[in-house]
C-alpha cells in the first residue's frame, strides 16, 4: 500500500485519499512526495478526469513532515536541504496550478481539499495549495501550523500562502504563535473556506461547477494587492515595523525561526510569488541548518513524545491506568491534582482535616469549570459531569476504593508520615502512595510506610492545570509497579513525565535553585539588578533569577537556606546568597504575596519595577560586567547541576534532562536544553569556560568529571548518551 492512493468515479472526479499504513497520523515522506506528483500529473493529464479531491483515509487529518526526512537533508547540507524543499513547493504548485494556461489562467482542474479532523502542518500546507478547503463540522478538531513552537516554521509554501491569503497582521498569530483553531475559527479567520456536516458532499458538489475564475489563487491573479498593505505601502510598512517589534519583544532575538518567518515574509512579499516561494524555502534551509532547529525539535517533539509514549516505563508491567485516585491535601496544589484527574475521567476522592477545606479545594475545579464554560472551550453537562467525579470529604474511610493516592500535604516529614499511616489503615494492599514533594528524600518518606516497593514521590509544578511536566521520583525501595503506575497516571492526566532517582532536589529544583542564587549573588556583588534579568530573558528563560524568587516567595527561599544548610554542615556553599535571603525576610519583603520583593507592586501585586529599597542596601558597583558573562553564569550554573545529576545517576535518560529543564522551569527552549546547549558549545570549550568562571567566581562552577573526560575524548551528551534515535 502507498502513501496516496486515486479512485475516480463516473462523475470523473478522482479523489486522492493520503494514509500511510501503520501510523497513526499522516507523515509526509519524499517517496509520498513522489506518489501525489505522479497521480496529479496522471489526473491532470486524463481527460475522463473533471475534477480533483485531496482527503485523508484516517478520521483525522494529522499531518506532518516525516522528521527523519529533514535529518537526513540536513546530514547532506545546505543545498539538498534547499533542493528538497524547492522539489516539495514545485509539488504543491503543480496542485495550485492545477493544468490552467500560464498567461489566460484558464483550462485547470478544480482541486478540493476535505478536511475530516485535525490538520496540522504540512496537513494543512497541502489543502492551501488546494483551490477550496472543506472542513468537517467538528469541533474537537484542531487546525493550524505550530512549526513555531518546535523550532521551525512552515517551509512547505504555507509561510507565503497565509501571508498572501490573510495579510500579514492577521496571518501572525498563526504564523509566529503557532495557534491553531477548530474549523468554525479557522473558517472565520478565513484560514479555510467551508465547514460542513458532510465535507465530501460539499466538495463534490462544488468540483462539480467550479468555474475558471474559481481556481485562480488571488496571488495569481492581475492586479494582486497584498491584504492590509505591501511592505513598500504605507500601511503595510506599519505592519512590518510592528510585526518586527513585536517579534524582537517576546523572542529577545534568541528564537531564530520567527525572525527568519518575518524575513520570509517581508522579503516575500516584494517579488512575484514563485519567486518568494523560493525565498521562503532559502530562509527554511537557514533555519534547518542552524542548530537550534534542530535541538528544539529533538526535544520538543521526537524527545518529549517518545517520554509520554512510555519510553522509560519498566518492561513486563501491565497496564497500570488509574480508576479511582484519593489526593490528600486541598491546598492549591492538592486542588489542581484532583481537577486535571478529573478531566481525564478518573474519580477522585479530594480529602483534607476538615470538610470545610475539602469542599474549598473541590470549589477551585467548579471555578474553573465555570471560565471554561464561559468562554465556551467545554460545555455546561460536560462541566457537571467533571466535578461529579470530585467527592469532596475528610473522613479517610472515603479512599478504600482507590488504586492511587497522591498526598499533597504540608511539606513536614511528620505529617506526611501520620498521613502515609492513616492512608494504609484503609486502602487496598495493591494501592500505589505517591507523595508530593519538591525537597524531602523520598526514601526517608518511606520508611513511614508499610509497603516502601508501593511509595514513591512525584513532583506536580505549580499550577498543575497549566505546567506541562512530572517529575517522578524513584526511592530506593519503590518498585517497577509503582513507576509503572505513576507514569500511567500521568499519561492519563497528559502531563510529560520524567523519572529521576532521589537525592537532595531531585532534578529540577537542584538545577533552578542555583539559577535563583547566581542572581541574588550578583545582587550582593553589586551587579545592576537590571543587567541580571534583562540578561537571562535576552538568553532566553522566561523569568529572570529574581522575578522567580520573588513569584515563588522570598521566605520560601529562606526555608530551603537554613533546611539545606543544616543537611550540608560546613559543605553549603551559599552563605553570601543567605545574607540577602535573611535580609529581605527580616524587612518584609517577601516577594509579590506581600507586595514587596526584589521588584515593588501595587495594590493589586502588579509588578511595578525593581526596587530602590534592594539597591540602596546592594549599591551597583561602578564597573558593571559583560553582557555575556552575566549570560553564562545563570546558564552554567544550571547546566552543569545537570551534569552532575547524570553523573551521580539522578537523570537516568539524557532525553529527560533536556524535556525536564525546558517544560518544567523553561530553560532557553530554543537551546533544546541545558545538555543540548552544552553540545552547541562543544564539550571542550565547555569545560574551558568552567575553568574561567571558577578563577573569576568560584569552585560552583568547577567542570564535573564526566564533562572533562568528554573535552578529552571529543564527545558530545547526545553522541554518547542518547538512544539512536534521539542522536540526530
Amino acid at each position: 500500500m502507498t502513501d496516496f492512493t486515486m479512485t475516480t468515479d463516473a462523475d470523473g472526479i478522482a479523489t486522492l485519499t493520503w494514509d500511510v499504513p501503520e501510523k497513526s497520523m499522516n507523515v509526509l515522506s519524499f517517496e509520498g512526495l513522489e506518489t501525489l506528483s505522479d497521480l496529479m500529473e496522471h489526473a491532470l493529464a486524463d481527460d475522463a478526469v473533471t475534477g480533483i479531491i485531496i482527503t485523508s483515509g484516517k478520521p483525522d487529518f494529522a499531518a506532518g513532515m516525516d522528521l527523519n526526512v529533514l535529518a537526513t537533508l540536513k546530514e547532506a547540507g545546505a543545498e539538498a536541504v534547499f533542493d528538497g524543499i524547492m522539489k516539495m513547493h514545485g509539488v504543491l504548485r503543480k496542485i495550485e496550478r492545477a493544468g490552467m494556461d500560464a498567461k489566460t489562467n484558464k483550462g485547470g482542474k478544480p482541486v478540493a481539499a476535505v478536511l475530516p479532523g485535525t490538520a496540522l502542518g504540512i496537513g494543512l500546507e497541502i489543502p492551501l495549495a488546494c483551490h477550496r478547503i472543506f472542513a468537517a463540522d467538528n469541533p474537537k478538531a484542531k487546525i493550524g501550523l505550530p512549526e513555531i513552537m518546535v523550532g521551525i516554521f512552515p517551509g512547505a509554501g504555507g509561510t507565503t500562502r497565509v501571508a498572501r491569503k490573510m495579510g500579514a497582521m492577521a496571518a501572525s498569530p498563526f504564523l509566529l504563535e503557532g495557534r491553531l483553531s477548530d474549523p468554525a475559527k479557522a473558517k472565520a479567520a478565513g484560514l479555510i473556506d467551508e465547514v460542513a456536516d458532510d465535507p465530501m458532499a460539499a466538495a463534490r458538489d462544488w468540483v462539480l461547477n467550479a468555474k475558471d475564475a474559481d481556481l485562480i489563487k488571488p496571488w495569481d491573479a492581475k492586479g494582486y494587492k497584498m491584504p492590509g498593505g505591501a511592505p513598500y505601502h504605507p500601511a503595510g510598512f506599519m505592519t512590518f515595523v510592528g510585526a518586527s517589534a513585536m517579534v524582537n519583544g517576546k523572542t529577545k532575538g534568541v528564537y531564530p525561526a520567527a525572525k527568519a518567518l518575518l524575513s520570509a515574509v517581508y522579503e516575500g512579499a516584494l517579488v512575484p510569488f514563485d519567486t518568494a516561494l523560493k525565498i521562503e524555502a532559502r530562509w527554511f534551509t537557514n533555519i534547518i541548518m542552524n542548530p537550534s532547529s534542530g535541538a528544539m525539535i529533538r526535544s520538543l517533539f521526537v524527545n518529549k513524545q517518545a517520554l509520554e509514549k512510555g519510553a522509560v516505563r519498566p518492561d513486563g508491567i501491565d497496564d497500570q491506568k488509574v480508576r479511582k485516585v484519593g489526593v490528600l491535601g486541598a491546598g492549591m496544589m492538592g486542588a489542581g491534582i484532583a481537577l486535571v484527574s478529573a478531566q481525564a475521567g478518573i474519580e477522585v476522592v479530594l480529602l483534607d482535616r476538615d470538610q470545610a477545606a475539602a469542599d474549598k479545594g473541590k470549589a477551585y475545579s467548579a471555578d474553573y469549570a465555570a471560565k471554561g464554560v464561559s468562554r465556551k472551550k467545554i460545555t455546561q453537562d460536560k462541566a457537571d459531569a467533571m466535578l461529579a467525579r470530585i467527592k469532596a470529604t475528610n473522613d479517610y474511610a472515603v479512599l478504600a476504593g482507590c488504586d492511587m493516592v497522591v498526598e499533597a500535604v504540608f511539606e513536614d516529614p511528620k505529617i506526611k508520615a501520620e498521613v502515609t499511616a492513616q492512608v494504609e489503615k484503609v486502602v487496598r494492599e495493591d494501592c500505589i502512595f505517591a507523595t508530593n514533594t519538591s525537597t524531602l528524600p523520598i526514601t526517608d518518606l518511606a520508611k513511614a510506610s508499610q509497603r516502601p516497593e508501593q511509595f514513591i514521590g512525584i513532583h506536580f509544578f505549580s499550577p498543575v492545570e497549566k505546567m506541562m511536566l512530572v517529575e517522578i521520583i524513584k526511592g530506593k525501595a519503590t518498585g517497577d509497579r509503582a513507576v509503572a503506575k505513576a507514569l500511567d497516571f500521568v499519561r492519563q492526566i497528559k502531563k510529560t513525565p520524567i523519572v529521576v532517582n532521589d537525592a537532595r532536589f531531585f532534578y529540577a529544583n537542584r538545577c533552578i535553585i542555583p539559577y535563583i542564587n547566581e542572581g541574588i549573588r550578583m545582587v550582593k556583588e553589586g551587579v545592576a539588578p537590571a543587567l541580571i534579568e534583562n540578561a537571562a530573558k535576552m538568553v532566553g528563560m522566561p523569568l529572570g533569577p529574581l522575578q522567580l524568587v520573588d513569584e515563588t516567595s522570598i521566605d520560601l527561599g529562606a526555608k530551603i537556606a537554613r533546611a539545606t544548610k543544616a543537611a550540608m554542615g560546613d559543605a553549603y556553599p551559599d552563605g553570601e546568597v543567605d545574607e540577602v535571603i535573611f535580609w529581605m525576610e527580616d524587612q518584609g519583603r517577601l516577594g509579590r504575596k506581600a507586595k514587596a520583593g526584589f521588584y515593588d507592586y501595587d495594590d493589586k501585586g502588579k509588578r511595578q519595577g525593581l526596587s530602590d529599597v534592594v539597591m540602596r542596601r546592594y549599591p551597583q558597583s561602578e564597573n558593571q560586567p559583560d553582557l555575556i558573562d552575566v549570560q553564562h553564569r545563570l546558564l552554567f550554573t544550571q547546566s552543569l547541576e545537570a551534569v552532575r545529576a547524570l553523573e551521580d545517576g539522578v537523570l537516568m535518560d539524557i532525553r529527560e534532562g533536556d524535556v525536564g529543564a525546558i517544560l518544567g522551569w523553561g530553560f532557553a527552549p530554543w537551546s533544546g536544553g541545558p545538555l543540548s546547549w552544552l553540545d552547541m558549545l562543544g564539550a571542550e570549550y565547555a569545560a574551558h569556560r568552567c575553568d574561567e568562571l571558577v578563577a573569576a567566581h568560584g569552585d560552583r562552577f568547577a567542570c564535573p568529571d564526566l564533562l572533562r573526560e568528554m573535552a578529552a575524548k571529543g564527545q558530545s551528551f547526545y553522541g554518547r548518551f542518547a538512544p539512536a534515535a534521539s542522536a540526530a
